[in-house]
């Protein structure tokens, strides 16, 4: 099989019986992990971003319980998308783990390059993306982002190539705010509409099996900001693409201890017309949600969590890095996920596979939050 089923998922889990009940949930589909891989590093500039390797974390992790692996195209200049393809070609070949098993995730519209960094990025776009028809001028905006249905399907293309797989689980539209404030407003409307479009082909085609969005702050921001997307009117947009059946399944938006918005925050309408929380608005409307940054690329970690936040969590007995996953895989996710290049951090965050999930009164009761899902 070419993606994750809901018996390969199963059969899966069942490896980790001694692993706590909460730690796999179910979504309809497939059984997933309440922790992920991620793959972004920031400051990808830094010659050590490319020295280190994913994939032996990618590796342990995938060997021991987490069958979340989420990436994009330009995460280090396909330098991440690369590192997993071979994790998972080594994987496959010693019989460890099946593709059935999996659920793999990519993201595109942002321009990736390549590594080794071009000494001219911008010829780089002439070349690759402006010569090739891929996409014109106008598309590309502020030279790093791009919607144009024909550069989201090389995208696409080149992600399962990078990977070494023939299908996505789940492919996002890669933070299409990006565009607001340089392009109109309905003109990013009408290019999200396209991408969709053309994401509905790539389902048909077997490259894709469902899409959503990955979003910084379009979802989370006051109704009226430069940046804010309402979710109420993208789903208007996939049910115009494709009907009720659309296979726009899925959100991944920042959730942790220091911006909890998602959770907090009730600036998204509702299918009844009311306004909700982000987590309570993809829930009605049937949106499964990933929290990406759970642990704000490590800014969390300035000082020692107190003890009545680890109390609150029950994990005094793990570190505060297993805290801050504790919190953002317990807010109505289906998975927290978080980068490591060391297998051993891997294994240490692991710990939580030991432990209940924080319970609803509990998060509600560091930030007062009454109404969350």
């Amino acid at each position: 099989m070419a993606y994750a089923t809901k018996e390969g998922t199963f059969t899966y889990l069942k490896k980790f019986s001694k692993y706590n009940k909460d730690f796999f949930r179910y979504n309809g589909e497939y059984f997933v992990s309440s922790l992920g891989l991620g793959t972004f590093r920031k400051e990808p500039y830094r010659e050590e971003n490319y020295v280190i390797s994913y994939k032996d974390a990618v590796k342990t992790a995938i060997e021991n319980g987490i069958n979340v692996i989420d990436t994009a195209i330009n995460y280090r200049y396909q330098v991440s998308e690369q590192e997993i393809g071979e994790a998972l070609e080594e994987i496959f070949e010693e019989g460890k783990v099946g593709r059935e098993s999996l659920v793999i995730t990519s993201k595109a519209g942002f321009i990736p390059l390549e590594f080794p960094f071009p000494e001219n990025p911008y010829e780089w776009i002439e070349e690759n993306i402006l010569n090739r028809g891929l996409a014109s001028k106008d598309e590309v905006v502020i030279d790093q982002h791009c919607m144009s249905p024909e550069y989201l399907r090389w995208s696409v293309e080149k992600s399962l190539d990078n990977l070494k797989l023939d299908t996505l689980d789940i492919l996002y539209l890669h933070n299409p705010e990006t565009q607001l404030g340089y392009v109109d407003r309905e003109a990013v409307l009408a290019r999200i509409k396209e991408a969709f479009m053309l994401f509905e082909s790539l389902v048909q085609e077997g490259k894709i099996r469902a899409y959503g969005i990955a979003a910084w702050n379009a979802f989370l921001y006051e109704e009226g900001h430069t940046e804010y997307l309402s979710l109420s009117e993208i789903v208007k947009i996939a049910q115009e693409v494709g009907g009720i059946s659309h296979h726009f399944k899925y959100l991944q938006v920042p959730f942790n201890l220091a911006k909890p918005h998602a959770y907090s925050y009730s600036n998204q309408m509702g299918p009844d017309g009311k306004y909700y929380t982000l987590m309570q608005a993809a829930h009605g409307y049937g949106l499964g949600l990933f929290a990406s940054s759970s642990l704000l690329q490590m800014n969390l970690f300035k000082g020692k969590f107190s003890e009545q936040l680890r109390e609150t969590l029950e994990t005094e007995n793990v570190t505060d890095v297993a805290t801050a996953l504790q919190f953002a895989r317990s807010g109505n996710v289906l998975s927290a996920l978080f980068g490591s290049i060391e297998p051993q951090h891997v294994k240490d965050n692991l710990m939580l596979a030991y432990l209940n999930e924080a319970k609803p009164t509990q998060i509600q009761s560091l930030f007062g939050v009454k109404d969350a899902v």
